[in-house]
C-alpha cells in the first residue's frame, strides 16, 4: 500500500480513502475544483475551504503566461500566494497547449476575453520531440513549454501533486496520430520524472497520465507503461470519446488496468451522472470546470435528470418565482435568497449572481461527494448512487 494514499472501504469497484499531502489531507473520492489563475472564480480561499473543499487545482499554463511562475514563487508559491491551505494539484499545461493546436477548446477555456479576440494571437507554432512551441494569448509572443518546463513551473508554483507533460489528443485525430501520440507521450514521462527527482519540492507527489484514446490496444499499453513508472499516483486522459458511452467505456477499460494501491485522477470530467459512474468504477479524484462555468452564465446546479442537472436562471419563467433553488440545500443563494431574485441578478449581469451561484453549484458538488463516500463505507454504494441522480445530494 502507497503511504500516500490509504483506502478505508470499498463497495465493488468503488472505493472510499484519504490522500496525504505536505498541506492536508483530501478524503477520496473528491471532486477538485479548478483554481485556474490562482483563485476559484469569483470566491476567496477561505470561502471555499468552507464548503468542504481539501484540494483545488492550479492551471500551470495560464501561470506560466500570466503572472509567471517565477513571480508566484518569489511571492512564496501557490499556496501563499492564493492564500489556500489545503492541497493544490497542478495540471501540465499539456491540455492547454495542445488545445490551441487540435482547435478543440472553447474560447472561455484558452481565456480569450471576448474584446481582445482580434488581438490575440495564441496558437501553436510547431510540435516535436522537444516539446511545444506556441503563441500567447495574451501578446502573441512566441513561447514554448516542453517535459522539463512543466516540471519546472510546477516545482516553482509548489504544488502538492504535480502532473506530467502529456499530449492531450481530440477525438477527431486519427489511430496513428493517437498511437504516435501517446508513445512520445510515454518519452515525455520519463523526462518529467528525471526533472522531477533531480528538481521538484521533496514532498511534491508525481501522478503519470494513461493516454490511448477510445482504442483499447493504446490505453492497455499506457496504462501498463505509466504505471511501471516511477508515480505517485496515476490520472486518465486524453480523448474519452465524443459521447458519455464512449468515456465510460474507456473508464470502465482502463481503471482495472491500475494500481489498486494508487490514487486513480480522472482529469476534465464533472457531470452529475458522469461522476457517480466513475466512482462505481473506482475513480478517487476528478476535476472540472463545469460547476464553475455554469454559474457564470447563470445556470444552477439542481436533481434533475432530464436537464442534465441544470436550471437555467437566464430565462423568464423564474422572475416572480419565490422559491428556492433548491429545497433543502444549506448554500446563502437557496437558505436567503430566492429564484426570483437571483433572476434579476443574473439578467443585470451582477456580480453577486456569480458568486451566489458558485456557492450553490459548489455546495452540490460537495455533498454529493460526500454521500458518495458515505455509500462506499455502508457499503450502499448502487442504492445511494440511484437515488442521488433521481433527488440530488439533500436527501438524507
Amino acid at each position: 500500500m502507497s503511504q500516500h494514499f490509504t483506502i478505508d472501504a470499498r463497495d465493488g469497484s468503488a472505493r472510499a480513502g484519504v490522500l496525504r499531502t505536505a498541506h492536508g489531507d483530501v478524503r477520496t473520492p473528491a471532486f477538485v475544483p479548478l483554481a485556474s489563475t490562482a483563485t476559484v472564480k469569483s470566491l476567496q480561499a477561505d470561502e471555499v475551504a468552507a464548503l468542504g473543499y481539501e484540494m483545488v487545482l492550479g492551471n500551470s499554463f495560464h501561470l506560466f503566461i500570466q503572472p509567471g511562475h517565477e513571480q508566484v514563487e518569489r511571492m512564496g508559491g501557490l499556496h501563499e500566494f492564493m492564500g489556500w491551505r489545503g492541497a493544490i494539484i497542478t495540471d501540465s499545461g499539456g491540455f492547454q497547449v495542445f488545445s490551441m493546436g487540435h482547435g478543440s477548446v472553447a474560447e472561455e477555456v484558452k481565456r480569450r476575453a471576448p474584446e481582445r479576440r482580434e488581438a490575440s494571437h495564441g496558437g501553436v507554432v510547431a510540435i516535436d520531440e522537444e516539446g511545444v512551441r506556441f503563441r500567447s494569448y495574451l501578446d502573441g509572443g512566441e513561447r514554448f513549454m516542453g517535459p522539463e518546463t512543466s516540471m519546472e513551473i510546477q516545482a516553482a508554483l509548489g504544488s502538492d501533486v504535480a502532473l506530467a507533460f502529456d499530449e492531450c489528443t481530440p477525438f477527431h485525430v486519427s489511430r496513428d496520430y493517437t498511437a504516435r501520440s501517446t508513445e512520445r507521450t510515454h518519452r515525455w514521462l520519463d523526462r518529467c520524472i528525471a526533472w522531477h527527482e533531480q528538481g521538484a519540492p521533496e514532498w511534491q507527489l508525481f501522478f503519470g497520465i494513461v493516454q490511448g484514446g477510445v482504442y483499447e490496444d493504446l490505453r492497455r499499453e499506457s496504462a501498463e507503461r505509466v504505471t511501471r513508472a516511477a508515480i505517485d499516483g496515476v490520472a486518465i486522459g486524453g480523448s474519452l470519446g465524443q459521447d458519455k458511452d464512449e468515456m465510460r467505456a474507456v473508464v470502465d477499460l482502463t481503471t482495472p488496468l491500475l494500481p489498486d494501491e494508487m490514487p486513480r485522477h480522472l482529469l476534465g470530467v464533472g457531470d452529475v451522472d458522469d461522476l457517480v459512474h466513475g466512482v462505481g468504477a473506482g475513480i478517487d479524484m476528478f476535476d472540472c470546470a463545469t460547476p464553475t462555468r455554469l454559474a457564470r452564465h447563470g445556470t444552477a446546479l439542481v436533481a434533475d435528470p432530464e436537464a442534465r442537472w441544470r436550471l437555467d436562471l437566464v430565462k423568464a419563467v423564474h422572475a416572480d418565482s419565490r422559491e428556492p433553488i433548491a429545497e433543502g440545500c444549506p448554500c446563502p443563494a437557496c437558505t436567503r435568497h430566492t429564484r426570483g431574485y437571483i433572476h434579476y441578478l443574473v439578467r443585470a449581469r451582477e456580480l453577486t449572481a456569480v458568486r451566489l451561484l458558485t456557492m450553490h453549484n459548489l455546495t452540490f458538488m460537495a455533498l454529493l461527494m460526500r454521500r458518495l463516500r458515505a455509500a462506499v463505507e455502508a457499503g450502499e454504494y448502487a442504492k445511494t448512487a440511484k437515488r442521488l441522480l433521481e433527488a440530488g445530494p439533500y436527501d438524507t
